[in-house]
């Protein structure tokens, strides 16, 4: 039978699954306290980075409705919560992996996804979502300016071909 502490812990980890953007899980054997605050830093203010138990975490993703693959709880297990942006947060993790070679991403879920480690690194190698936004606005825009030029052309256009034909019946007119 579960203690409350267990229940309790399980509920939390279930609400933490449940309001989250994504979750990447890591393992963080060898890291020293100094370099697991360092990290938490550098995930940005989005994101919640915590030491769980396996079990319990296993429990609380499946309450979730979130199936995890069981070699992502193998070994010492900690989750970065992410609330905001995942490329941010995913970034953090692998430009701190890279520093510190102990930290090791297993997987993750992302919207109620499963991801795996390689996922989650190519997840990290794309553009932040403000700047895939301005360039989305900038090629919109670029697009409405060429259709005004279009638009433009065409009463401009007709005004050269009426001047040409008129230019043309008065040489005709006066070869007459």
């Amino acid at each position: 039978m579960a203690t409350p502490e267990k229940a309790a812990a399980v509920a939390e980890l279930t609400d933490k699954f449940r309001s989250s953007n994504a979750a990447v899980l890591t393992e963080y054997r060898g890291l020293t306290v100094a370099q697991l605050k360092t990290l938490r830093r550098s995930l940005g203010e989005n994101a919640q980075y915590a030491v769980v138990k396996n079990t319990l975490t296993k429990i609380a993703a499946n309450e979730a409705g979130i199936t995890l693959d069981d070699q992502l709880f193998a070994g010492p297990t900690a989750v970065a919560f992410v609330t905001g942006d995942p490329v941010e947060s995913a970034k953090g993790l692998r430009d701190f992996a890279k520093e510190n070679p102990n930290l090791v991403i297993k997987g993750g879920v992302l919207d109620g996804k499963a991801l795996s480690a390689d996922e989650i690194k190519k997840l990290a190698d794309l553009e932040s979502r403000e700047v895939l936004l301005s360039k989305l606005a900038g090629a919109m825009k670029g697009k409405q300016s060429q259709a005004a030029s279009v638009f433009q052309a065409l009463p401009s256009k007709l005004v050269r071909t009426v001047d040409a034909l008129r230019a043309k019946q008065d040489e005709q007119g006066g070869a007459e």
